[in-house]
């Protein structure tokens, strides 16, 4: 295996296992080179490999840091977000419930737990000027998420992960999503304001930290008649 490969791979793991944490400063080229005893331009090409997989990104006249993943943009890929003038808006959220219950084989089979094993279930409305645009419902190992509970509801926020960071000490890495579409429940019609028998887009997401276990399973349900689908291929 190549030495630049080899420092690569070093690397990676030093991330997955928050050596460096997101958002975090990495070690100058030079100290990474005389930790490891190999050339400058060794280092620089295992740094190149790991931005190219996303794993960390430069700032001009800063350095090098592990990278902070920015999910909250992957919605815009599939719902229209835009106030009464036509502009771009993030969704303000709202927490309409917390509860904790036994985990349905489905979701313990998604977060890898005993069915059974008790989970902190969210379900969050998300709005543009007032107006309902995603339910979601959100299911958490109730062990590492536990402060969650006690938190004021009101200090949740419009973005979660921050929160899971700063709260429960879990980072967010990155996250796979699935797209179906269903009819709405009545009680999803309710709370979202459609027509019953509307349909509705689902994201279906899990999120995974950085040593690849699921920390998040998320439904998230909008009306088919804002969904869009973007992607770049090259």
């Amino acid at each position: 295996m190549p030495l630049y490969q080899q420092l690569h791979d070093d690397l990676a793991t030093k991330i997955k296992e928050q050596v460096w944490r997101p958002g975090q400063l990495m070690p100058s080229e030079t100290e990474l080179k005389n930790l490891y005893q190999v050339a400058i331009g060794t280092v620089r090409k295992a740094i190149e490999a790991l931005i190219a997989e996303g794993l960390v990104e430069r700032s001009h006249g800063k350095g090098t840091f592990v990278r902070k993943p920015r999910f909250d943009n992957s919605l815009f890929r599939f719902f229209r977000f835009e106030s009464a003038d036509g502009q771009r808006r993030v969704p303000s959220s709202r927490i309409v419930q917390r509860q904790v219950l036994p985990a349905t084989a489905y979701i313990a089979n998604a977060l890898q737990l005993k069915t059974g094993a008790p989970v902190i279930e969210l379900l969050r409305l998300r709005s543009v000027d007032q107006q309902p645009m995603l339910a979601e419902n959100i299911y958490l190992c109730a062990q590492r998420f536990a402060p969650l509970m006690t938190l004021a509801t009101d200090e949740f926020g419009d973005l979660l992960y921050p929160l899971y960071e700063r709260s429960c000490g879990q980072i967010i890495a990155s996250a796979n999503e699935v797209l179906t579409v269903e009819a709405i429940t009545d009680a999803q019609a309710k709370l979202l304001q459609l027509p019953r028998h509307t349909s509705v887009v689902v994201i279906e997401r899990l999120a995974l930290g950085s040593d690849g276990k699921p920390l998040e399973w998320r439904q998230s349900r909008g009306a088919a008649s804002k969904f869009r689908y973007s992607a770049e291929i090259r």
